[in-house]
């Protein structure tokens, strides 16, 4: 089972290094505890020490979430030694611990050691370019991670080296099915570079590339490349700015099941184009077009098209894209003729009366799940309204 110790919330303490020591010590020869959650609490490089004791000793523990905690290099250091050896452990989440560049070398080392991790987060750790790179040499010779999350890191170069270094590795990497690289300063250029590693890539099914400075000639790069690479599942081009050309040249190509384009300063033009895709293609599941502007035109096309039995999109998220009554109206309606819809973000639009009376009954009669969607319903003296909740749509697949 799960152990879940995370320390944000209100009705708990956090933990501190001594309690750490206290739970390794408890859980060092436990069998049963498979995954323990240390989320936001107070662990320093102290309570790593502990942790590290208790990998180097138990033999169950497969998932283990330190996100949000104090630790930093020598912490790190000592973690990283103790999976020289640990057989057990296929997923370390390190997010937002200041590991810097001395910690990133010792988990990059350990990659060439370790043959049982599958899936590592070191995002906004403050890694630099030295530690990115000996990130992308360790994995063009390991050969078990599955998943890697390396974004947000401290670069201050603009020649995208780390990019270039993680193409090459791409090159020869047959093994990694996910590779995060949000917040990378990454332009058209190094996309370029991505994509021609790509080409010869036939593993890699998750690229997330959110909160870079791609434009439409990064879409078209990434298009080509998805006219070759059928493997390419998930993509997320969130926080881009790949506007409605770029829109343009991934409905002509994309064969994807998940595509993230949050943020892209995506119209109507562009919505239509992606609701011609989906006449066409049955393959997308996920479409993600939350905070554009696309407003009631390409609100209504793309209603049309889910409309369409052969449809298979099974989430739509439109949030913040000035959309009213008319909009939608047609994706309630649409609604109603596709079953194949479940998931639905609405939030941020201008949600009317009419609005709200049609979408009410799609949420309590349970056809669209409370869980599934980001409003709920309530009636103030006759009239509907429609209130925000804080369902959305995953950041992360894996």
């Amino acid at each position: 089972f799960s152990l879940s110790l995370k320390g944000n919330s209100r009705q708990v303490i956090s933990l501190t290094d001594e309690d750490v020591k206290a739970v390794s010590k408890t859980l060092r020869n436990h069998l049963h505890v498979k995954a323990l959650d240390l989320r936001y609490n107070r662990i320093s490089d102290e309570g790593a020490v502990h942790l590290a004791d208790l990998l180097q000793e138990n033999v169950a523990l497969q998932e283990l979430d330190l996100m949000g905690n104090n630790i930093g290099a020598e912490g790190a250091e000592q973690i990283a030694r103790s999976l020289h050896h640990n057989t057990s452990l296929k997923k370390l989440r390190m997010t937002g611990n200041k590991i810097q560049n001395k910690g990133a070398l010792h988990f990059a080392s350990m990659l060439q050691i370790n043959s049982t991790l599958e899936d590592l987060d070191v995002s906004d750790c403050d890694l630099d370019t030295q530690s990115l790179i000996t990130f992308a040499i360790a994995l063009t010779n390991s050969s078990s991670l599955v998943s890697i999350n390396i974004s947000r890191p401290l670069l201050f170069s603009l020649q995208e080296e780390t990019t270039c270094h993680m193409a090459r590795m791409l090159k020869v990497n047959h093994s990694l099915r996910e590779l995060h690289m949000g917040k990378h300063n990454m332009t058209d250029s190094g996309v370029q570079r991505l994509c021609e590693a790509l080409m010869s890539n036939h593993s890699l099914h998750y690229l997330d590339l959110r909160c870079n400075k791609i434009t439409r000639d990064g879409a078209r790069h990434l298009a080509g490349l998805l006219r070759q690479n059928d493997m390419l599942q998930i993509l997320d081009l969130s926080f881009n700015r790949i506007e409605n050309e770029g829109t343009v040249c991934l409905s002509e190509a994309i064969a994807l099941k998940h595509t993230k384009l949050s943020t892209n300063k995506i119209t109507r033009d562009g919505a239509r184009h992606l609701a011609g895709l989906l006449r066409q293609n049955d393959t997308l599941q996920i479409l993600d077009l939350s905070f554009n502007r696309i407003e009631n035109e390409g609100t209504v096309c793309l209603s049309e098209a889910i409309a369409l039995k052969h449809t298979k999109l099974s989430t739509l998220c439109i949030q913040s894209n000035n959309v009213s009554t008319l909009g939608l109206l047609s994706l309630s309606q649409a609604i109603t003729a596709n079953p194949h819809l479940t998931h639905v973000y609405i939030w941020g639009n201008r949600l009317e009366e009419p609005v709200c009376v049609a979408f009410s009954p799609l949420i309590s009669s349970n056809r669209v799940s409370a869980q599934n969607t980001d409003v709920t319903p309530y009636t103030v003296d006759g009239h509907v309204y429609l209130a925000q909740v804080s369902n959305g749509l995953q950041l992360h697949y894996y």
